[in-house]
């Protein structure tokens, strides 16, 4: 496997460009000079959210695309849950935001073409999309697993069925797709897909669980995990993960800088589980 290069982050103000409500998530679209341009699947943004500007969330990117005159946007999903996340999702083209960028150390890439399987669960699915372009990039077989509560916590599952060659959905109340969680599910798509590396990006109970299916497997797994961040950059210590090191001793990861992508086999699960 192959790591892309770490581009330095930039802070800078940006400008929300457009807005659209799609389900249970609203898409914004951004502008934000220097951090589209070194963006990488499993990159992630910290924004100041709120009047205050002292409140600081991060948001996976899930594209970056060309916007007529601005070059290239970045396009973040976000779920109002809370008064930062209900703030921004508020705001209205030509806003003003403060923009930290890209963050994180992203997906790593295959160096020859093989199966890949890429799970994702809500908004937290957004990475996995660009990931698949680059995959299919580098002629690899894709496979999504795409999951959620229900069909509005769905993240672009039509969008899917044009990314990859074939699509498992789930939903927890069985309204689109099959009933379930990723767990019921994620064997039956490996051994069908004959998986040799999986991506998965989602909450811990399904990123363990796919994890847990990848080893046994035999398939190298990659996880994306979403902790809360305080600082973003690494420096506060508040978003470790447990982990065991390459000499097999326990020890903690950041998973703003050492992460968010870690090795699916590295994580000690039970533990990050415990601590939530």
């Amino acid at each position: 496997m192959t790591q892309a290069a770490r581009p330095g982050p930039v802070h800078v103000t940006g400008e929300v460009l457009a807005t659209k409500k799609i389900g249970a998530y609203h898409h914004l679209t951004l502008v934000a000079p220097g951090v589209a341009e070194g963006f990488r699947p499993g990159n992630f943004v910290a924004i100041s959210v709120s009047e205050s500007h002292l409140a600081r969330r991060s948001f996976w990117i899930h594209r970056v695309k060309p916007v007529g005159g601005y070059g290239a946007a970045l396009e973040l999903v976000v779920e109002a849950v809370g008064p930062g996340t209900t703030w921004l999702t508020g705001l209205v083209p030509g806003s003003r935001l403060e923009v930290t960028g890209p963050l994180g150390r992203p997906f790593a890439l295959p160096k020859e073409p093989v199966s890949c399987v890429l799970v994702g669960e809500g908004y937290a699915a957004a990475p996995l999309f660009p990931l698949a372009e680059r995959l299919r990039e580098r002629d690899c077989a894709v496979t999504l697993v795409v999951a959620g509560d229900d069909e509005a916590h769905l993240l672009s599952a039509l969008e899917a069925r044009r990314s990859a060659r074939a699509v498992t959905v789930v939903t927890a109340d069985g309204s689109v797709g099959r009933r379930g969680r990723v767990a019921d599910v994620i064997e039956e798509v490996l051994v069908k897909a004959a998986a040799e590396v999986v991506y998965a990006a989602g909450p811990v109970p399904t990123l363990h669980a796919v994890a847990a299916a990848a080893e046994a497997q035999g398939a190298w797994s990659q996880t994306a995990l979403e902790r809360p961040l305080t600082c973003a950059t690494g420096l506060c210590q508040g978003c470790v993960v447990p982990i065991v090191g390459e000499a097999g001793i326990s020890r903690t990861a950041r998973a703003c800088s050492d992460g968010p992508v870690l090795r699916g086999d590295r994580v000690r699960w039970a533990e990050l589980e415990a601590s939530r």
